[in-house]
This record gives C-alpha cells, sequence and structure tokens, in this order.
C-alpha cells in the first residue's frame, strides 16, 4: 500500500542542510492507503528557514471526501516554541454526516484521531496543540430542499522526536497523517495483511 507521490522538489528543500534533505527523504517512503493520493506542494518559506510539504486527497468512488496537508519545518538553531529543531503542521478536512457532525463530543474525538494514530505509527512527538472546527450547514427558504451538510477541520502541530544520532525519521509521521485522513472520511481500518482495492485516483501517480 505504498503512496503514489507525484514529485516536484521545491529548490528550498533541495539546497537545505544535509540532515533536513535526509528527513525529506523518509517523507518520500512513507505507505499509504491507495484511496489516498498524495503528492509534494509548495511549502511556505517565511515560517522557517527550510521547510517541504505534502498535499493529499482521500478518494473513494471518485468521489472526492477529504483533503489535507502535511508541512515538515526546519530551524537548525532551534525554536523555543517549537522545542526542538523540527516542527510538524499537519491540516485536514472530511464531509462527514450531519448526524456525526452534530456530536458534541467530535472535537475531542477528532483529536484522539491525530493523537492514536501518531502512537499507533510509533510516531513519537511531542510538544502537540491544535484545534478542531466543527461546521454544520442547514438551508432554509427557497434553498430549505438542500441537504444538511457538515465538515471538520482538523488543524495541529507537533515536534517530532529525533533519533539519537540527530536524524529524523518522517516516514510514521506521513503515515499517521495520512490515517488521520483515513479516519476523518469514515474509512473503515484495514486489517492486518489485507491490502485494499485501489481507487483509479489512487493509481493517478503511477
Amino acid at each position: 500500500m505504498v503512496a503514489r507521490h507525484e514529485t516536484h522538489p521545491s529548490s528550498a528543500a533541495a539546497a537545505g542542510p544535509a540532515e533536513f534533505r535526509a528527513a525529506v527523504e523518509t517523507m518520500r517512503r512513507a505507505s499509504l492507503r491507495p484511496e489516498v493520493f498524495c503528492e509534494e506542494m509548495p511549502a511556505p518559506q517565511r515560517i522557517a528557514p527550510w521547510s517541504s510539504a505534502l498535499s493529499a486527497d482521500v478518494t473513494v468512488d471518485d468521489e472526492d471526501l477529504g483533503t489535507g496537508r502535511l508541512i515538515l519545518l526546519h530551524d537548525p538553531a532551534g525554536n523555543d516554541a517549537w522545542d526542538g529543531t523540527y516542527r510538524c503542521v499537519a491540516y485536514a478536512r472530511a464531509d462527514l454526516d450531519p448526524e456525526l457532525g452534530a456530536d458534541p463530543m467530535l472535537a475531542a474525538v477528532g483529536w484522539s484521531w491525530l493523537t492514536e494514530a501518531l502512537e499507533a505509527h510509533g510516531a513519537g512527538y511531542h510538544a502537540a496543540s491544535g484545534t478542531v472546527t466543527c461546521v454544520n450547514t442547514e438551508s432554509f427558504g427557497g434553498m430549505a430542499d438542500e441537504s444538511s451538510t457538515a465538515q471538520v477541520e482538523i488543524r495541529a502541530s507537533w515536534t517530532p522526536d529525533v533519533g539519537e544520532d540527530d536524524a529524523l525519521d518522517m516516514t510514521a509521521h506521513v503515515e499517521a497523517w495520512g490515517e488521520l485522513l483515513c479516519t476523518a472520511v469514515g474509512l473503515p481500518p484495514v486489517p492486518e495483511g489485507v491490502i485494499a482495492i485501489p481507487s483509479r485516483r489512487g493509481q493517478r501517480g503511477s
């Protein structure tokens, strides 16, 4: 279940310090579900000296159900707010069943999707923070016939733990982000040893 990545390396990532370039390379090794189409995207240049970013869409039966971004920031001088030299910034948005969107516990559950995914993939981290926003839309008057809709947006950041040699392996962090996207759109977990049938969109980068 290796992700089909379309790779467009940014000049910033290509010119960064060796340890940052190595971390970016591990992002490209992540294995994601076939419903997730992942590609590199331009990264913000003003937040940190070095950055790299991925975007992803979750598609089932040609229907887009969710989207997200994952950005890796690096400041070799360190950042007190990060408690480290690296920071992951993630975004996920998914359409929901309106009944689920009205659940008052959804925000707390949405945050647990992220933390549980990081823990399940063995992605060591600390100093996590973020927000979960739930939006319900009801139509009235001349638009009353339109169906109710709901969305959840998860914005989070965390500092990934580095190894004893100060090297950062981002593979598990990317895979956890991919799982967050799939959980948010309501895809059931894939049992261990079972390979999900890829959607046509998932094949796009092959």
